[in-house]
């Protein structure tokens, strides 16, 4: 693996075997302008006591040889020092999704430009679908200019690329400012549901899950963006899973910078730890990776192996993974033991990821197991302990019509900052029924519902918090028909919309005042905050 320094005012490449010189700070690149970083706080763990009954409800076990993480599996702060938003809700604890602050004030929402993806096979076609995050990345210049396939925009300074999967089985490559297509779209074989993530470190290292299968084996494609080529294949069909017929991966997976580890969950009911050996060789040109893999599997007594997949993405907070199953079984696992720490049965299903603002964890459920009708439950957990803080549930129904279809919390949860400290949001959909759905601000500390926002037709999109240059915070919210809001985050009032054309699925990507987001009208969006 190849790291950059700065150092004696030159910026070189140094392997990683090679010692670090005091006083050399690793840079990113702005522009083409070397800006030192401040160093990040050293990457230390969570001690946490196992739960007493963790064991008598989980049986769980580390396949491959029981090869542990160790160390590995604690993760830095900050996730990246570049400029962007590298996985689904821009890092681990999920509570992002925007790099960047907004203009004050903002009174108009615009769209600026809109790309047309192929229109695919039915029933899925084209566009985007839930969750269909993009990553959004300023490349340093020195990544850049290595990039073969980018062409003229490898001496383009002013580069910031968004990279989009689709329904289509394609992956797209936009410029962030004229929707203008920076590449060829990788075309990966099986339509994309999940969001894709990109290598923090700024190597050129894309990681695609697949949500359903088409023409080509499913599961998790990692490609090297050089020459755009498939460097490593993870077969979602895997034979140490319990529910190995699926191999869906609906989770955007989370690479640990310092240690090179890449941890996933998968449809399957399996997580993985990834140690991935990266041999970036930036001079020469070339982007290798030799994967070692660990898996956990585990399994509860309540719920058969249908139920064991996980489709929301790992939420993770240094050496401890927060996630949820098609069952809606919530566990806390240590990284570097892959030994479970607690477990809450959430009683239905749970694909929104978790949240965590330390010590406090939110989650919300499905309807799904209890029948069209039920309730879904907006919840904040003891991140230490899994004991339930607070818990409301809103009455919500499904529908049959045209087709069976779940109602409930779809959304990952923001949690609120600055000046709406004191909140959460959850979004609802089908509640309490119909199509109907709403916005909603909850007290952390009691779980008291704030403000609510109806929405006229119910949205799986999740929001996402934009702050602007006075520090004010707005929510952005995409729904079903294809209606964007802003919403002031402290109130819940209106304060723009723009109508897209296509229902809206997928959770958008901010970088300043610019919005991605794509829509199931075989469309990806480049929007405005003016």
């Amino acid at each position: 693996m190849s790291r950059w320094l700065f150092t004696a005012g030159l910026l070189v490449p140094a392997l990683a075997f090679a010692p670090v010189r005091p006083g050399a700070v690793e840079v990113s690149l702005h522009l083409g302008i070397y800006e030192p970083k401040p160093q990040p706080v050293a990457a230390t763990s969570l001690e946490l006591e196992v739960q007493p009954d963790t064991r008598g409800r989980l049986d769980a076990e580390l396949l491959d040889g029981g090869a542990a993480p160790g160390a590995r599996g604690v993760f830095p702060e900050p996730y990246s020092n570049l400029e962007g938003v590298f996985t689904f809700r821009g890092g681990p604890t999920r509570t992002g999704g925007a790099f960047g602050r907004i203009p004050a004030n903002p009174t108009k929402l615009e769209i600026v430009w809109s790309v047309q993806t192929e229109h695919g096979r039915e029933p899925w076609f084209g566009g985007v679908g839930w969750t269909g995050e993009p990553v959004i990345v300023r490349w340093p210049a020195v990544i850049r200019r290595s990039m073969h396939k980018l062409g003229r925009y490898r001496a383009d300074d002013g580069l910031t690329e968004v990279i989009q999967g689709s329904l289509d089985g394609h992956v797209y490559f936009l410029d962030l400012y004229t929707g203008a297509k920076t590449r060829k779209p990788l075309d990966t074989g099986n339509p994309i549901k999940g969001s894709v993530s990109l290598d923090p470190r700024g190597f050129p290292l894309l990681f695609v899950g697949q949500g359903i299968p088409e023409k080509k084996n499913i599961g998790l494609y990692a490609y090297e963006l050089i020459d755009d080529t498939q460097v490593f294949f993870l077969p979602g069909r895997d034979a140490s899973a319990l529910r190995s017929w699926w191999g869906a991966f609906d989770s955007s997976g989370l690479l640990n910078r310092k240690t090179d580890t890449y941890v996933v969950g998968g449809e399957n009911g399996l997580v993985y730890s990834i140690k991935l050996n990266s041999d970036f060789d930036p001079l020469g040109l070339t982007m290798k990776v030799s994967p070692v893999i660990t898996r956990y599997r585990y399994q509860n007594e309540k719920h058969n192996a249908e139920r064991l997949g996980v489709e929301n993405s790992l939420t993770v907070v240094k050496n401890v993974a927060f996630f949820a199953d098609n069952g809606g079984l919530i566990q806390a696992v240590d990284l570097r033991t892959f030994e479970p720490l607690w477990a809450f049965d959430a009683g239905d299903d749970t694909d929104a990821s978790l949240t965590v603002e330390w010590p406090a964890l939110y989650t919300g459920n499905e309807v799904d197991r209890a029948g069209l009708k039920g309730y879904a439950h907006a919840r904040r957990l003891d991140a230490r302990t899994g004991k339930l803080e607070w818990d409301r549930a809103y009455a919500c129904e499904g529908t049959l019509e045209p087709k069976r279809n779940q109602a409930g919390i779809f959304a990952t949860n923001v949690i609120g900052t600055g000046d709406v400290a004191d909140l959460v949001f959850f979004t609802l959909s089908r509640c309490p029924g119909e199509k109907k759905g709403a916005v909603v601000a909850l007290d952390k500390e009691t779980g008291r519902e704030v403000w609510r926002h109806e929405l006229k037709f119910f949205s799986w999109s999740s929001p996402t918090a934009l702050t602007d240059t006075n520090g004010k915070t707005w929510l952005l919210q995409g729904s079903i028909g294809g209606l964007v809001r802003l919403l002031d985050a402290r109130t819940g009032k209106l304060q723009a919309e723009v109508q897209l054309v296509g229902d809206i699925e997928a959770s958008p990507a901010a970088f300043g005042d610019r919005v991605v987001l794509g829509t199931r009208a075989d469309r990806i969006y480049g929007l405005r905050v003016r």
